[in-house]
């Protein structure tokens, strides 16, 4: 699972089968994706599980600056995603304002989108003289710091943290 922009990457580079892409004519399989990554992890988990996805994609520009980054594609998921009455687009803002600094909403501050971009990012220091978990697309330090995963892992990260992939965790045994 992406964001549909990545969609044809992953099918031809992963050989991967992906829930939307470029071409994507279904407009509730892009509005899904986006109701996953504004909800909560447990929330985003059982979308996940009902659409077997094994693994999550997403584009990070925060400690190279690269600002075309699915941080601030966010708002987008969130429009979008908010065909579903669940998702409203003001709890994701401060006053009118999108922000991902510790002033930021809390419904934000622990979407999916930002635990799987900022996770041990307060780990990082990015640039001399900033805190660690400055967002140098951004220009601020990140609001949620230690942020912890439960229903996912990280499988793999690039040196330059743009590309993080994650793994769905399986389903707890229930018996």
């Amino acid at each position: 699972m992406s964001w549909w922009d990545y969609g044809y990457q992953i099918t031809a580079v992963g050989n991967r089968t992906v829930i939307v892409d470029n071409n994507t004519w279904n407009n509730t399989h892009i509005a899904t994706v986006g109701r996953a990554m504004s909800s909560y992890e447990d929330e985003a988990y059982e979308i996940m599980r009902s659409l077997d996805v094994d693994y999550v994609l997403v584009v990070f520009g925060g400690v190279t600056g690269y600002s075309s980054d699915d941080i601030n594609k966010f708002l987008w998921m969130v429009r979008i995603g908010g065909v579903f009455p669940v998702i409203k687009e003001p709890d994701y803002l401060v006053n009118g304002e999108y922000r991902v600094d510790k002033g930021a909403a809390r419904k934000m501050l622990n979407c999916l989108m930002y635990k799987l971009s900022y996770y041990r990012f307060d780990d990082l220091t990015t640039e001399f003289g900033k805190p660690p978990g400055y967002d140098r697309a951004r220009g601020v330090e990140t609001g949620n710091k230690d942020i912890k995963l439960e229903y996912l892992e990280e499988a793999f990260t690039t040196s330059n943290w743009i590309v993080r992939i994650y793994k769905v965790k399986p389903a707890n045994n229930r018996w």
